[in-house]
């Protein structure tokens, strides 16, 4: 709770901002930066493999996007779909993006699309009761399990 009622000025800046501005790497979490977007692991995660995918440009609206910026978005989300399927294999996913504080953003000055795989029974009562999520890999492991896919090391289809 402590990291989503932060503001972005307690943090240092926009967290994707400094991340559009650095080289992929685990200690920022980026897992692929595009011409128009980039794609990271979520540091809070609600499962294994919980990644976000954002514009480059500090934009907090969804109808500011240009279309240069929605369809590099939506190919990258398409992406870690075919990724994480392949390693976590999934019997879901939530996608999405949550707008403005009242909306449920936690980072609700840049824009960003949420890509969380889902297993059949996957809720439990942590969350819940004890302000507590369960994962069970780290995000170094996930990170390395995860790259080989965006640096042509393995194929995605």
């Amino acid at each position: 709770m402590t990291y989503v009622s932060a503001s972005e000025e307690e943090d240092d800046g926009c967290v994707f901002c400094n991340a559009s501005r650095s080289n992929p790497s685990s200690d920022n979490l980026v897992l692929y930066k595009g011409k128009k977007a980039l794609a990271m692991l979520n540091k809070y995660p609600y499962t294994n493999g919980h990644c976000m995918v954002a514009p480059r440009r500090h934009l907090a609206l969804y109808e500011r996007l240009t279309p240069a910026e929605a369809a590099e978005i939506h190919q990258l989300s398409q992406r870690l779909i075919v990724i994480l399927k392949k390693i976590y294999n999934p019997a879901g996913f939530n996608i999405g993006i949550n707008i403005g504080r009242a909306g449920g953003a936690g980072i609700d000055g840049h824009l960003h699309r949420h890509i969380v795989p889902r297993w059949a029974g996957d809720a439990n009562f942590m969350s819940v009761t004890a302000d507590t999520r369960i994962i069970s890999e780290t995000l170094d492991a996930a990170y390395e399990r995860i790259t080989p896919f965006f640096k042509g090391r393995k194929k995605t289809g």
